[in-house]
């Protein structure tokens, strides 16, 4: 930042302009508990850090401990800077950066799966295609009338925009995506 340039209150600025900015997956385990979603969305958005997909859901019902799932952008400084503040939160039990876990264990990234329910319409020769294609993509139809069909697909982000891209011509009405999903290969647990 030259001397002419004003800060813009986002946390991307506190890093040196040589920084790469990357995409990591974050795994927080955390009590389920009222306002504790709020106060991790609240981290992120005080102090100007982006989510590009968030997930949430129990995972051990006994314990009441859910696992949210956050996809974010940062230098290595900014992405440091939330896992130490994502630690800081109570009631966080553990937080585990995916993709710098599945690069210590020798892979690229951790296992990403997101699910999707995709409406497409569905009348005279576009029917036919539309389900070509959704045979192709190896997406179950979930729903079917004479004049639409609701694919349900799973897979990694980019299939999901592949899929997409390729029916929106052929007549896309609407798309619900559910976040990303992720967990790292091999025995160990989070």
């Amino acid at each position: 930042m030259n001397a002419h340039q004003q800060p813009t209150g986002s946390a991307y600025f506190i890093s040196p302009e040589t920084a790469k900015v990357e995409s990591h997956t974050l795994s927080v385990l955390v009590t389920n508990e009222p306002g504790v979603l709020a106060r991790v969305i609240g981290l992120f958005s005080g102090r100007g850090y982006n989510i590009e997909s968030l997930t949430v859901s129990e995972t051990e019902h006994e314990s009441h401990l859910s696992r949210i799932t956050i996809v974010t952008n940062g230098t290595p400084t900014v992405l440091e800077q939330i896992k130490a503040q994502l630690e800081r939160i109570v009631p966080v039990h553990r937080v585990v950066d995916l993709t710098v876990r599945a690069g210590q264990l020798g892979q690229e990234r951790p296992i990403e799966r997101e699910v999707a329910l995709i409406k497409v319409a569905g009348t005279g020769e576009s029917r036919a295609e539309v389900l070509r294609l959704a045979d192709a993509f190896q997406a179950k139809v979930v729903d079917a009338t004479v004049g639409h069909f609701i694919f349900e697909i799973t897979g990694k982000s980019s299939k999901i925009d592949q899929f997409v891209a390729v029916v929106k011509p052929l007549g896309l009405i609407e798309v619900c995506r559910t976040g990303i999903a992720a967990m790292n290969r091999g025995a160990q647990g989070m």
